[in-house]
């Protein structure tokens, strides 16, 4: 839970500086105040939700326990700490402060030992089950994303601290600056999801889990996309030619791989046997919805010569349309389904307890769910017809529906939503409100 929390801290933080014009698009897309949004929500927001939730559910994915439950906590105290001194170091390069230069040698130490952390405790709780299950082996190869995207962001920083001076790692830094958003974005945080999805809106929809001929396609052309992205890329900048070609073959194998995953999405929306979704799978739809017009814009785009020009609002509605609505809707089942299983696990069986629906009002958070993806779409749609201020009022927007989702959120924590004729049976307790119990993150 301390996990999720922090994470939704960046996240209204983020939004929040969005909406009071600071960075893109009222300064420059490499700005470093650009910079210090993009990293907050990469990496505060995305990024340690994304570490929460595997935490919690990559035992669930191979049936098996997480290697350790007592490296999380160290884990999140150095990335805090680590996306802090990043972040003072854009601020640096704004202008805006002055403390020499040790803040981006310092965030890329921090950084790479909680994200290796990361690595060596889901990497060793995977090892364990091999053969690993399909979506699991999605998640591998994220892991595999996420080590390219932190060294490649470790050289970055000690460039910008001034401390290098081989030519390979200056080469690097001079052009890797796509593939650090590829391997991030696309990698780390777009492969994990699609694989955990998989396994998610089968669980909450109660439909047939799939392992046919369309996911594995799925995972090999994802999984080839992603290579030739960044290893061919590598190869390219080391051979002082442009990256280019590489790009586009990885982006037609990124795009085959988005078709079969939206059939497979599909079928299992039409299969479930749960005829009524619940709201998170709900707005899950949205959120895949938003990934689909992502894909279309960026053909789109690509067709009209523009991709460039316009890349800011395809970053942003993937990042908030597609991961952070995911995030938010699915974050919306995982705390009630946690809070229950700490509060009511030790009487299951034993007595009556409420069902996990019971520990929340969904028809009131659903206004505030569709007020977000609202705000985000409308928000993208001034990125396209460069309108800062009208992305100010809509990123406003976008602030007051994720608080009020941060709000229900808490109630659910609180059993603030339980009936007064629901009161808790002997032998259960309150959850802590930042520590799950169930799995100590």
């Amino acid at each position: 839970m301390s996990y999720f929390a922090a994470a939704l801290v960046s996240l209204i933080l983020g939004e929040s500086l969005m909406a009071a014009g600071y960075g893109f698009p009222s300064a420059p897309i490499r700005a470093p105040q650009t910079l210090v949004l993009v990293h907050l929500i990469a990496i505060g927001w995305l990024s340690l939700l994304l570490c929460g939730a595997l935490f919690q559910f990559v035992p669930v994915l191979i049936a098996r326990r997480l290697h350790s439950n007592a490296l999380p906590l160290p884990t999140l105290v150095l990335l805090v700490a680590g996306l802090a001194a990043l972040l003072f170091g854009f601020l640096q390069l704004s202008g805006m402060i002055d403390v020499g230069g040790w803040l981006f040698p310092l965030a890329a130490g921090l950084l790479s030992g909680g994200f290796a952390l990361v690595l060596y405790n889901l990497g060793r709780t995977l090892w364990q089950a091999r053969p690993l299950p399909l979506p699991a082996r999605f998640v591998a190869v994220a892991l595999l994303c996420l080590a390219a995207t932190v060294t490649f962001g470790a050289v970055f920083g000690f460039v910008f601290a001034g401390s290098v001076q081989s030519g390979t790692l200056l080469t690097i830094a001079a052009g890797g600056l796509p593939l650090h958003v590829i391997a991030g974005l696309g990698g780390w945080l777009t492969f994990a999801v699609m694989g955990v999805s998989y396994r998610l809106l089968a669980m909450f929809m109660l439909a047939p889990e799939l392992e046919g001929a369309t996911p594995r396609a799925v995972y090999w052309l994802g999984t080839g996309a992603l290579a030739v992205a960044i290893l061919g890329g590598v190869a390219q900048l080391l051979r002082d030619a442009t990256i280019l070609p590489v790009l586009c073959v990885g982006a037609l194998l990124g795009f085959a791989a988005l078709a079969f995953y939206g059939v497979d999405i599909v079928y299992l929306y039409r299969a479930r046997k749960r005829r009524v979704i619940e709201l998170n799978s709900q707005m899950a739809a949205l959120a895949l919805i938003s990934l689909a017009a992502a894909v279309a814009l960026m053909v789109v785009l690509i067709a009209m010569n523009r991709l460039t020009d316009q890349i800011g609002a395809v970053v942003f509605l993937t990042a908030f349309g597609w991961l952070t609505g995911l995030g938010l809707a699915k974050l919306y089942k995982i705390v009630a389904f946690l809070t229950w299983l700490e509060c009511y696990g030790p009487v299951l069986g034993k007595t009556a307890t409420p069902r996990v629906q019971d520990l929340v009002i969904e028809g009131r958070a659903r206004p505030w769910f569709l007020l977000y993806f609202l705000s985000v779409w409308g928000a993208t749609a001034a990125l396209l017809f460069a309108h800062a201020f009208a992305f100010r009022m809509a990123s406003g927007v976008m602030v007051v529906a994720t608080l009020a989702i941060a709000a229900q959120l808490l109630r659910t924590r609180l059993l603030s939503d339980l009936t007064a004729e629901a009161p808790l049976p002997e032998g259960a307790h309150r959850p802590h409100l930042l520590v799950s119990l169930t799995n100590s993150t």
